[in-house]
């Protein structure tokens, strides 16, 4: 099942119904690694860091910008910084680099329980980046349907080998 998706003029949504519990999805966003399985850009190329436990956590994500093909940045590294954190509930970050000023986009995830597992709603948010940033006219850098993209492949990691729910 996949509700309908909500888009603002600075703010994207996807949702999709997965076969796992709230805890389930949640501890895969909280693992860097979790977040280089589930990346559907590919720039995610590896991470360091422990497990997010609070707002305020970071963790380093080693970048490739290439596979988007857009800027010819190089291998790069960025730090995710944790900005909400409910556990199995909501999880979002933001993204310190190596670019000045910083950008200021959030990347989230909310989680509903559903009686056949977890709505998980992903969002992208550059509503408060940088005014050089929106001068640029880069955003948004993701799009619908990567985010998209990766919530079934968050589904795959998660509940390999369970039935898609259905939500009826």
């Amino acid at each position: 099942m996949t509700t309908d998706d909500t888009d603002t003029a600075e703010r994207m949504e996807v949702t999709r119904l997965i076969a796992a519990t709230p805890a389930e999805v949640f501890e895969v966003l909280c693992d860097p690694a979790g977040h280089v399985a589930i990346d559907s850009s590919g720039m995610l190329q590896a991470a360091t860091g422990d497990p997010v436990g609070a707002v305020g956590d970071t963790f380093v994500v080693h970048m490739d910008r290439d596979s988007l093909n857009d800027y010819p940045l190089g291998l790069y590294d960025v730090t995710v910084c944790i900005t909400a954190f409910e556990p199995d509930r909501e999880i979002a970050w933001t993204i310190q680099g190596q670019m000045e000023p910083q950008i200021g986009h959030v990347y989230g995830y909310t989680l509903e329980p559903h009686e056949d597992g977890t709505l998980v709603t992903s969002y992208y948010d550059w509503s408060d980046i940088h005014p050089q940033w929106r001068e640029a006219g880069i955003f948004p850098v993701m799009s619908e349907l990567a985010l998209r993209a990766t919530l079934g492949i968050l589904a795959r990691t998660v509940a390999p080998g369970r039935p898609r729910p259905t939500g009826d």
